[in-house]
């Protein structure tokens, strides 16, 4: 049997409305007031616990469904992280430790002006600069047997080769090597006759080696090929940057020839 709530009925006379409510205190209402309150919190906390429950089985369920496929992604990182470590252990580092032993050996040939040599290999102990490179590609030795191929094939007068290795070498963040390598290649670029190139390399070596010893040889060297390109304004803004900035140079000390060769 279904129950249907009386229908309450509002007395349309004033007087009779006010009745009803004569016996209501302010006590009693504030008392309901509170009642309604807590009733309403209670009830938004067990929506808020709902909307939990509902979350967490939904991230449950999300789980469940690519359970497979999270436990397959945490085996791969495993075994690529085993792979690198691995890599590292026992290729990369017995690789570049012969790599290294390797370029000592081509070393003592290019010391002993035997650039010949030096660069492939005296057949024995020793298998050459450009051995290295096809073999041990991605070592620092490698890259560091371009510079010194690179100087070999300049010291032999092949200039093409030469230009070839050391654009080839990779700079790295030294104040040494990276622009002394630079350096090498502004120089044969002006064997080349490319003297654009060469100054652009020189003035970028210079820049990059920001030293007393090497920065003064690159500017002398871009000035001088300024000189040659008919342009006297722009060597002689480098020996003044000499004269200025590099007092405690070597080149310091000759450089009023320059300055005053290209003054007159």
């Amino acid at each position: 049997m279904k129950y249907y709530p009386k229908k309450l009925s509002i007395p349309k006379n004033l007087t009779t409305f006010a009745a009803l409510f004569a016996g209501v205190t302010p006590a009693f209402l504030e008392i309901t007031t509170k009642n309604i309150s807590k009733t309403m919190a209670k009830k938004e906390q067990q929506n808020v616990a709902v909307e939990n429950i509902e979350a967490v089985t939904k991230t449950e369920a999300i789980i469940d469904k690519y359970k497979k496929h999270i436990v397959y992604g945490i085996c791969a990182i495993i075994v690529i992280a085993a792979a690198i470590i691995a890599y590292v252990q026992f290729v990369s580092k017995p690789r570049t430790q012969k790599a290294n032993e390797a370029l000592f050996r081509c070393e003592t040939y290019f010391q002993a002006d035997n650039y010949e040599k030096a660069l492939n290999g005296d057949g024995q102990d020793c298998i050459g600069f450009l051995k290295i490179i096809d073999e041990y590609g991605c070592t620092d030795a490698a890259n560091l047997a371009k510079l010194y191929a690179g100087v070999s094939y300049a010291q032999m007068q092949k200039y093409d080769e030469a230009a070839k290795m050391l654009e080839d070498f990779d700079l790295q963040d030294d104040a040494v090597i990276s622009p002394a390598a630079l350096g090498a290649l502004g120089n044969v670029y002006a064997q080349l006759g490319q003297n654009d190139k060469a100054i652009k390399t020189l003035l970028k070596a210079a820049k990059l080696a920001d030293s007393d010893s090497l920065t003064p040889t690159f500017l002398i060297q871009a000035g001088e090929l300024y000189e040659a390109e008919g342009q006297p304004e722009k060597a002689l803004a480098l020996y003044n940057q000499i004269k200025k900035e590099y007092v405690n140079s070597i080149a310091y000390q000759e450089i009023d020839k320059y300055i005053e060769r290209v003054s007159k």
